[in-house]
């Protein structure tokens, strides 16, 4: 038994898909979520900067006592696992439980990636894909659009913005008949619908589903979780102005008012 919560980041909303996947899965658990808006997107920063967050933000959150982190940001994911495997803190991110979870996808069909133009530069997605399917054709698709246009709040999937973006993004992938595509940025995931308008019966997994799966596990094997069925609570922290993401996890989690705590952004 462990009472302490749990904490989550990301650069914004996009880590909430990690969350919500979490309040699934450990309904009972508190969390303090952390959306270090004051420095998205984090997806065109370079690899030493990203690391350098990761820590910081790691940091944040264990100033308030948590037992465990998620890393629910997939650039930050493949930049930084060094980072995220060394903490002192359990630290899990998206990268190495969806990789896997794409590995396992049957068949020799084509398997596709889409995330920020970071994570796909590094490879990190990729590379252990092509290991691990041999003669299997990987194709991995920068989608820097996605995340800023995400938080300026076109997300629904019937939103012309979007669909003309997901369209225009997605366009090398037509005709690949993909055995299933990757949403490597957790950004990716509060647009499934439009991806999947766009797309047809690809199957789709989620970055930040398969991380909040590894690390629902890791608590459950080593005793870390509260015991509790139900009832947790959620501390909100944020880098910049709260209203807006207010709003949207609030909609999104479908859940009373979000009230975030702003904290100052972190110098690198």
């Amino acid at each position: 038994m462990d009472d302490r919560p749990i904490g989550i980041f990301d650069s914004g909303v996009g880590g909430l898909t990690g969350l919500k996947a979490l309040l699934r899965l450990l309904p009972g658990e508190d969390y303090v979520f952390f959306a270090d808006t004051g420095r998205m997107p984090y997806g065109p920063r370079p690899q030493e900067e990203l690391r350098a967050i990761a820590l910081q933000d790691m940091d944040c959150l264990a100033s308030f006592g948590v037992k465990a982190i998620l890393s629910a940001c997939g650039t930050i994911s493949s930049a930084a696992h060094r980072e995220l495997e060394t903490y002192p803190i359990p630290a899990f991110g998206v990268l190495h439980p969806a990789v896997a979870a794409m590995a396992a996808v049957g068949g020799d069909a084509p398997l596709g990636v889409i995330a920020t133009s970071a994570s796909i530069e590094s490879g990190q997605f990729t590379l252990p894909l092509r290991a691990l399917c041999p003669g299997r054709e990987i194709v991995g698709l920068a989608c820097p659009e996605f995340a800023p246009m995400i938080e300026a709040g076109h997300i629904a999937p019937d939103d012309p913005v979007l669909r003309e973006a997901v369209a225009r993004a997605l366009a090398p992938l037509r005709g690949k008949e993909l055995g299933a595509l990757l949403l490597g940025c957790t950004h990716y995931g509060v647009i499934e619908a439009a991806i999947r308008f766009e797309l047809g019966d690809v199957p789709l997994l989620s970055a930040a589903d398969c991380g909040a799966a590894a690390l629902a596990e890791h608590l459950s094997a080593h005793g870390m979780t509260n015991g509790r069925a139900d009832g947790g609570s959620t501390r909100f922290l944020i880098s910049s102005d709260p209203a807006p993401f207010d709003a949207f996890a609030s909609r999104y989690l479908e859940i009373g008012p979000v009230r975030a705590e702003r904290v100052p952004v972190m110098e690198l």
